[in-house]
């Protein structure tokens, strides 16, 4: 009978363990402002100010996730969505 329960017991910690790494990776993924503004998308010495990302995000320019009141932004997307949607029509 303890042989059993030692599975159940190791079985119930290894699914917990698989969810708990999967969650930890979506959470890997996601910044704040300064990490996005450090992060390499954007030219060395012409990352946006923090107000301009804030502005940006209020008017919905670049994706960003809330989660209560605190405001994420996942790298990956924001440098997708700022090379396709958010091109800016050269001087000329």
């Amino acid at each position: 009978m303890n042989t059993t329960a030692n599975t159940n017991s190791t079985h119930e910690n290894t699914s917990g363990g698989t969810s708990a790494a999967a969650a930890n990776t979506a959470a890997q993924t996601l910044t704040d402002i300064n990490g996005l503004r450090t992060s390499g998308i954007f030219p060395q010495g012409k990352e946006p100010s923090i107000r301009t990302l804030r502005e940006w995000t209020k008017c919905r320019r670049i994706p960003f996730h809330r989660l209560g009141h605190f405001v994420y932004f996942d790298i990956a997307e924001v440098a997708t969505h700022i090379r396709v949607k958010l091109l800016v029509p050269a001087r000329g």
